[in-house]
């Protein structure tokens, strides 16, 4: 064990914690996650520690020491964090579960997570074998009595699974198994909080898969899984459910990459998917949810047409609502809820105008508008689901798509900097000089001369009336 020691001395934010509590008078342990992440050799970003006594009095001494805020983390485990925001790691403090520190170990969740360590140093407290598990790469749940004390424990297991280096044994997938139905009893925030983190992290298409293996997917997503096995049409390669896992992994692979495909819109680009969403993702990050859910509604909107080609007609309107109530149920935040939805209502846009080629400065005018406010994100993820789409004349048809797409990201990008145009002239000025009173008409033709703008056919206020008296004549016949 003298690696998990040698480890925990080296780590700044365990130094910190020793130094702010040195002297306490309760008994505290390093527990948790940190000895685990030690021992896996992975950088040590936070501190879990479990007291003897008052976990507030612990976590404020930690908060005043290292001069940040603190707040209470859990009302029902009386957990406390205090977060050190010049370097940037918490620490999260609790109460023994139980009498004796054997005895905390002993109601966690899997071995690799009941390691305890003395706070001012000493030998480790395993008595379930974590070490020998996670030096064998092993993620091994402490019985069926893990699971009953608390049902979100199996999606937590896809998560460590997914994040780290451990894969579950035999017995533990069993017992996963067996509990998966019961997650659903866990809070929608607690089940939401999990699954964003097995879709940000690298491997997630390796978690969703043991996800689905293990009847995870069933239970808190039984949408995603009931893509399975819907065929397509003789232009898709993959039934639904294998497209949109193909779909996700050629978003991943733009949103690494941007440059390959988008070359100098990269920069900006990359910038705009940088800029957080909400629930602590980024819009990056959202991509990822847009690519398991954009095609959610395919089952419902499924039809055989007279020429026996299958088609999924309105899939994309009907998923913007299935979407919606997916995470409403979630209980996910209104903007991540909004993004997802609005990406899947407007994902067939550009595919539908590479026919039109080349497009009208009105028709790119008409695309931006449309999708307002996710014009750059829409574009990216149209290549990620045209890239993933590979049945006939596949190859023309992508090479059509990314040519577009590149054009059309310059202009969204600029979009989403400068904004949409302006009319060339006021609202009031405009319904004097036609004679109009304020209302939808006026409404109306301010938008016909923003399109007219962007087009180039009118710059002066002068011109602007000029357009909207024409256009008032035009619809008058």
């Amino acid at each position: 064990m003298s690696v998990l020691t040698d480890a925990l001395a080296g780590s700044a934010p365990v130094r910190a914690v020793r130094e702010a509590l040195a002297g306490h008078p309760d008994p505290i342990w390093i527990v948790g996650g940190t000895p685990r992440d030690a021992l896996l050799g992975r950088a040590l970003v936070d501190v879990d520690l479990a007291v003897d006594g008052d976990p507030e009095t612990v976590a404020r001494a930690v908060a005043r020491a290292l001069r940040g805020p603190v707040f209470p983390l859990s009302e029902a485990f009386g957990a406390w964090r205090a977060i050190d925001r010049e370097r940037s790691f918490r620490i999260d403090v609790s109460a023994l579960r139980g009498p004796t520190i054997e005895d905390d170990l002993g109601r966690r969740d899997f071995a690799a997570n009941a390691i305890a360590i003395p706070l001012e140093g000493g030998d480790p407290i395993d008595p379930h074998g974590g070490a020998r598990d996670a030096a064998a790469g092993i993620l091994r749940v402490l019985g069926p009595d893990a699971y009953a004390q608390d049902p979100l424990r199996p999606l937590r297991l896809v998560r460590l699974a997914t994040e780290l280096p451990l894969a579950p044994d035999r017995e533990t997938e069993r017992l996963t198994r067996e509990a998966a139905s019961r997650v659903t009893s866990a809070s929608p925030e607690r089940v939401w909080a999990e699954l964003r983190r097995i879709v940000v992290a690298d491997r997630v298409l390796e978690g969703l898969a043991l996800a689905s293996r293990l009847g995870l997917t069933a239970a808190v997503l039984p949408e995603l899984e009931g893509l399975r096995g819907v065929e397509q049409s003789h232009f898709h390669h993959l039934d639904v459910h294998d497209h949109t896992m193909e779909v996700l992994r050629r978003t991943i692979e733009l949103e690494r990459a941007p440059e390959e495909l988008f070359g100098p819109s990269a920069e900006p680009l990359a910038a705009v998917l940088d800029e957080p969403l909400g629930d602590e993702l980024t819009r990056r990050e959202g991509l990822r949810l847009v690519a398991l859910f954009h095609d959610v509604a395919k089952p419902d909107t499924r039809t055989v047409l007279a020429s026996g080609r299958v088609a999924f007609v309105g899939h994309d309107t009907v998923g913007e609502d299935v979407v919606t109530r997916i995470f409403r149920r979630l209980r996910s935040a209104e903007r991540v809820r909004s993004f997802v939805a609005a990406v899947t209502r407007h994902h067939l846009k550009l595919g539908f105008l590479v026919h039109h080629r080349p497009l009208s400065r009105t028709a790119v005018y008409r695309y931006l508008s449309a999708c307002q406010p996710v014009e750059v994100e829409v574009t990216l993820f149209s290549c990620a689901d045209r890239l993933a789409t590979r049945g006939k004349s596949a190859e023309r048809s992508i090479g059509a798509h990314l040519d577009l797409a590149r054009e059309l990201m310059t202009e969204a990008l600029e979009w989403r900097a400068q904004g949409p145009p302006a009319a060339p002239v006021r609202g009031d000025v405009l319904a004097g000089a036609l004679g109009l009173e304020p209302g939808p008409e006026v409404g109306e033709l301010l938008a016909a001369l923003r399109e007219a703008r962007f087009a180039g056919e009118v710059a002066t206020p002068e011109e602007a009336v000029e357009y909207a008296r024409r256009v008032r004549q035009n619809l008058a016949r």
